[in-house]
Formats: structure tokens, C-alpha cells, sequence
């Protein structure tokens, strides 16, 4: 049973969502019966999704995942209604609200000491089988067949979030454009202040500035580093790594990264470096590009069961250190996110480059797996019209207008 307020939203009985099913890269949408929360879930009508890496690692096989399912894991939206039983949460119907892609149980070992990217049973049920908490899930086909979720499956209308994964994004920060506050801006945050432990004057280097690498840079200049340097292969996202607060770019393609880091660093190298792709390739550029007692911190996903190659004496003799990094610490973080981009800290406007609409959700992981996409992309289910910051005021404000109706 939901739990709902008196004259609540009215919740239609069959949604709209995107669903994989194991074949390939491809996503169809089809309607579904609407997802009911339970005991400390919300339900959360999804004002968008954003389009990460990591769904696309999901359906192209190279992430094991149980088919079929609903992915999208960074979403916001408006809770309309808390699961029955729920006794005791911030968060309460109407709230504007963002989800965090790790979603901790608040109950396991991991979760008691405050380390929720660490939790337990969310690797357990949900990355490992599609499921929430109690471990079944909370989607299904409109035949009654199940539907894994991939995190809380925000690719549709509405998704059933855990409500210790949620937190609220005040009203002068846009709803949309919010949605990467979950995973992009999440992710970063967890990989600058907790495993990098980012000192302000440190000096950082950034291999990959796609999404993730993106919002690295702005976490990075909000926490102090100087200089933030961005290394990519395109030019034009190495151009929007400095509009976003990079100090210097570097072309790797074209010029020598570790020769140019050194030169840009005093030939010390970086104090700090993040890898934000998962390629063995740059992940040895990243540890090729550290100072002495130097920090790697990789972030990025790897394809499958790819390795790398790391120099061992380099790393002994100078004292430098490699550390992984999924996320940050939902209960305790998220609402540091969300505070960084209301004082002005990250800017969702510049993050998010496209919006698509749920029927165009395909284009949009084709655009991203292609390239085209720099910074975020994201799917918005009540936009008619994709839109792109190039195409214009004249877009723009038609595309206010359509999300207004």
C-alpha cells in the first residue's frame, strides 16, 4: 500500500520507462505498471535522468547486470508519495528532491561506521541482482514478469528511491539540471574530499574530462587545487574543461602529457591525479603523472575485466599511492552536493549540455557512446523536444514552455 497525503498527486496506475533487455546496447520504451514504495522508500516522480557511462558499460556486457531491467541510476524529482510504515523521515511528500546512485541500507557494518559507499547489501541485492533492500524488486512488465533495477531504475516516470538515498535541492537550484547532482557532481565530490583528501594549493592533474571528469574539475577548484590541469584527446572537450575552471589544458594526443604536466608544475608533477575514464592506457598515464608521495585516485568504471600495468618501483621509492574511488557517503555528502551548486560552487548549467526526451532515450546513449556529448546529457519524461545550449534562446524557451504543461 502507498502512503499518501490527503488530496495528493494522483499516481496513474502505468508509466512509461526504458527497458533493457540484455540484447545489445539498445533500450525500448513500453509501459509498465507504476512501482508502489514500501517502508522507508518514496515514490518520485523523475523530473530527469542523467546519462552515464556506466549504463552503457551495463548494456553492452561489459558490467554483469540481470536482464531485463530499467537502468538510470542519477535522477531528481518530486516525491508523491512514502511507503506505508515509514515512520521516521526528512524528506515528506511534495519535496523537491535528488537521488544518489549508491543507495545506502543504513543497517550493515559498512553503513554504522558512515561509509555507505561501502554498503553491503546495496552491492549485494541491487549491483549484483537488480534488487532493492528485501531483496526483490519493485518493477514489473505489464504481463507480471520481473524487471531489475539498476540502482532505482530512473529511467521512466517515476522510481522507487530509498529515502535514505535522497536529499533536497532547494527551489533556486533547477530540477532538471539537478539530476547530476547524484552520480557526476556525487562521484566527484567522494573522489576530491575522501580519497584524494584534496589539500587547497594542491596541484591536480585530470585524465578524461567527459562527465565525471568534468565535474572533477569544478570539485577540485571548489576544494582549492591550483593549478587543475585537464588532459583529453578532444579538443573541443578540453575547451570546456577550461570554461568550467581548468587552468591548463593538454591535448595527450598531440603533446607529451607527463613532459607538459611536469613543465606546468614546476617539474614536480601532480600532487593529485584522477582517472576518469577505466582504460588501462589511462590509468598508467595517471600514475605516470604524479609527484613524489603523489596521490592516483581512480574513478572511472573499466569495460569488463580489463587490467593495468603499474611501474612498481616508481611507486615504492617515491612513496606515492593508488586509490579507488566509487562515490561518495550518501547520508552524510549528498547534502554537501547539493549545498556546493546552490552557493555557486558547480554549475548545473554548464554540466548539463543536452536534454532528451524518454522517447529519444536511445539517441541519447548513442550520442554519448559516439562522443558527441560534452559534459551531461540527460532524459527529461515530460519533454517533447531534445535540446542542446547551442540550439538557442528561441529552443530554450519553448522547451520551458513544454515542461510547463
Amino acid at each position: 500500500m502507498i502512503k499518501e497525503e490527503p488530496q495528493g498527486p494522483v499516481i496513474p496506475a502505468t508509466m512509461k520507462a526504458a527497458v533493457w533487455d540484455g540484447e545489445g546496447a539498445r533500450l525500448n520504451v513500453e509501459s509498465i505498471p507504476t512501482p508502489e514504495p514500501q517502508k522507508d522508500e518514496a515514490l518520485v516522480k523523475i523530473a530527469a535522468c542523467g546519462v552515464c557511462h556506466s549504463d552503457l558499460h551495463v548494456m553492452k556486457g561489459e558490467v554483469a547486470f540481470p536482464s531485463p531491467a530499467v537502468l538510470g541510476h542519477e535522477i531528481s524529482g518530486t516525491i508523491v508519495a512514502i511507503g506505508e510504515g515509514t515512520f521516521h523521515s526528512e524528506r515528506a511528500v511534495g519535496d523537491r528532491v535528488v537521488g544518489a546512485f549508491i543507495m545506502p541500507c543504513t543497517k550493515c557494518d559498512s553503513c554504522s561506521k558512515g561509509r555507505d559507499d561501502l554498503c553491503e547489501l546495496f552491492f549485494q541485492e541491487n549491483r549484483l541482482h537488480g534488487n532493492l533492500f528485501d531483496g526483490t524488486s519493485r518493477l514489473r512488465r505489464s504481463d507480471n514478469s520481473r524487471l531489475s533495477m539498476y540502482s532505482m531504475a530512473g529511467m521512466a516516470e517515476y522510481a522507487v528511491v530509498p529515502l535514505s538515498a535522497l536529499a533536497s535541492v532547494p527551489d533556486e537550484l533547477p530540477l532538471e539540471e539537478a539530476a547530476v547532482l547524484g552520480c557526476a557532481a556525487f562521484t566527484a565530490f567522494g573522489a576530491v574530499t575522501r580519497s584524494a583528501r584534496l589539500e587547497a594549493g594542491e596541484s591536480v592533474a585530470i585524465v578524461a574530462v567527459g562527465g565525471v571528469g568534468s565535474s572533477l574539475i569544478q570539485v577540485a577548484k571548489f576544494a582549492g587545487a591550483a593549478p587543475i590541469i585537464a588532459i583529453d584527446i578532444s579538443d573541443a572537450k578540453l575547451a570546456a574543461a577550461k570554461s568550467l575552471g581548468a587552468d591548463f589544458t593538454i591535448n595527450s594526443g598531440t603533446e607529451d602529457a607527463v613532459e607538459a604536466v611536469r613543465r606546468l608544475t614546476g617539474g614536480r608533477g601532480a600532487n593529485v591525479a584522477f582517472e576518469a575514464l577505466g582504460h588501462p592506457a589511462t590509468f598508467a598515464q595517471a600514475i605516470s603523472l604524479l609527484s613524489e608521495g603523489g596521490r592516483m585516485v581512480a574513478v572511472g568504471i573499466a569495460a569488463g575485466a580489463q587490467t593495468a600495468s603499474v611501474p612498481i618501483t616508481p611507486l615504492v621509492r617515491r612513496g606515492q599511492s593508488i586509490v579507488g574511488s566509487f562515490g561518495a557517503r550518501t547520508r552524510s555528502d549528498l547534502p554537501l552536493v547539493v549545498d556546493m551548486a546552490k552557493t555557486g560552487g558547480y554549475a548545473l548549467d554548464q554540466v548539463v549540455t543536452r536534454k532528451y526526451p524518454l522517447a529519444d532515450v536511445q539517441k541519447a546513449f548513442t550520442a554519448m557512446e559516439k562522443g558527441e556529448i560534452h559534459g551531461r546529457a540527460i532524459v527529461c519524461p515530460e519533454q517533447l523536444t531534445p535540446w542542446t545550449p547551442d540550439e538557442g534562446s528561441h529552443q530554450l524557451e519553448n522547451l520551458t514552455r513544454a515542461n510547463a504543461l
